[in-house]
Formats: structure tokens, sequence, C-alpha cells
């Protein structure tokens, strides 16, 4: 009697050309992955509604630090169900954040399947170049926040006998999309070194139009920055250009040592 033949999971093989799903099992595959990133949300917001008032305490004395002296500054609550609402924001948002990573890692197994073993090795290696340069960004957003509120602060001498009374959550959400917004904003290095070993854009388009792209990098810098002042677009324009810079170099390496590798005769015959 024949055995029976176990089924391979569709995800599970190394060449997409071994198995191929049907569209039905495509989207039950996506289902499940969704699903189970709401519940990693659900989970994740549920455990963000008992630490959203320690850590709004916490962003608010870093608030608190960069407002000057002189200026008379309040937090004030304008409907009787502000206080639950903001919490029920904080909630969200650390639920958002703490759920991010296990949704990335969702959606790289769902497309994983149909990469072939050449177009896996980029990804696999921009995934920690990625997460390093996150941190680097919301690092630098939490240091941009003391010279951005000096600096909007600075106006209000020109005004006297002004006072800053503004809903409670505001400024610790600018915080919050400050320190987002430059950690997304440092993602564009991996965006463009994946766009190109892939071969969608070529290193040589991006080191002639290097114009063109510096002052799109501009453009999305002054997009991504909440505050919108000069100062907190440059902090991030400037970092942000040398790093695309450093990528269409980390290209040029990494595809002359492939090729090195596709091709050992050329080196042979260099020797010779």
């Amino acid at each position: 009697m024949a055995l029976p033949v176990k089924r391979k999971r569709w995800n599970s093989s190394d060449d997409p050309e071994e198995f191929r799903a049907t569209l039905g099992e495509h989207i039950d595959e996506l289902r499940s992955r969704i699903l189970r990133v709401v519940t990693a949300l659900l989970v994740f917001g549920v455990a963000g509604w008992f630490i959203a008032l320690p850590l709004y305490d916490k962003l608010q004395q870093t608030v608190f630090q960069s407002i000057p002296k002189w200026l008379e500054y309040r937090e004030v609550f304008h409907s009787f169900t502000g206080p639950f609402m903001l919490q029920l924001r904080m909630a969200f948002v650390i639920g958002l954040m703490g759920a991010l990573p296990y949704a990335i890692a969702q959606l790289w197994l769902f497309i994983k399947p149909g990469l072939r073993p050449n177009e896996r090795r980029p990804i696999r290696i921009l995934f920690p170049v990625s997460g390093t340069l996150f941190l680097m960004g919301c690092s630098v957003g939490w240091l941009m926040l003391h010279p951005t509120v000096v600096w909007f602060c600075s106006f209000f001498k020109d005004f006297r006998g002004s006072v800053l009374y503004q809903e409670q959550g505001t400024m610790v959400f600018l915080l919050v999309k400050l320190v987002f917004a430059f950690g997304v904003g440092f993602q564009l290095p991996v965006v463009t070194f994946f766009l190109t070993k892939v071969g969608i854009i070529e290193n040589a388009t991006l080191m002639r139009s290097w114009r063109h792209a510096t002052v799109a990098i501009f453009i999305l810098a002054m997009i991504l920055t909440p505050s919108g002042d000069p100062f907190t677009m440059l902090a991030m324009a400037v970092p942000l250009t040398i790093l695309f810079f450093g990528s269409i170099l980390a290209v040029k390496l990494t595809t002359k040592k492939d090729n090195t590798r596709d091709h050992p005769e050329h080196e042979l015959n260099n020797l010779d």
C-alpha cells in the first residue's frame, strides 16, 4: 500500500518554482498572518494601557526640561473624556510600536517563498542594518527635541505677556512623532540599497542623478519632520544625504565583490 504523501508547506521551499500555491492558499496564508499581527497588536495594546501613564510621565518630564524657564507653560484638558482618550492613544501607540517588529517578520515570511535565493540574500543582510539605522534615527530625533522646542519658544519673546497653554499630550506626541519620523527617514539608505541590488534602479543612474536625489531628500525631510522648522529639517536631511551616498558606495563595493565571486577567471587573467 502506498504511503500518503505529506504535503509540504508552501512557505518552506527554498525554490519558488518547487511549489506554487493557488490563489486561495495565498489568501488563506495572508489572512492567517494578518490575524496574527492583529492579535499581537491587541496584546501589546493591552500591555500598553498599564505602562502608558509611567511612560507618559517620563516623556513629559523630558518635554518640561526643554521648555525655557522664563515661559509660563501649562498643559490642560479641554473635555472630561480627555484623560481616558489620552491613555487610550498612548496604549495604541505602544501597541503599534511593540507589534511592528512582529508584523515585519510576518511580512517577510509571506513574501519569502516568492523570492529566489539571490533575491533573499540582500533582504537578510538589510534586516539588521535597517534595525540599526532605525535606532540611530530615533536617537537623533530624541536629541533634536530640545533644540526644536527652544527654537520655537524663542519667538514668544516677541509677544510680551504671552503664555503657552496646550492640550495634554500635544508635546509628548510631538516627541513621539519626531523620534519615529527620524527612525523612518533613516531607512532611505536601506531602500536605496535594496532597489539597486534587485536591479530596479541602476547604481550608475543614482550617481548621475545625485542632484535630483539630494533635492528629493530635502523635500522628504521637510515632509517627515512634524515640527516643520528648518533646523529640524536640516538635522534630518544632512545625515540622510550622507547615508544616501554611503549606500551608493556600499552597492558599488558589494557588486564588485559579487562579480569577482561569480567570475574568478577574470581575477586570474589579471594576475597573469
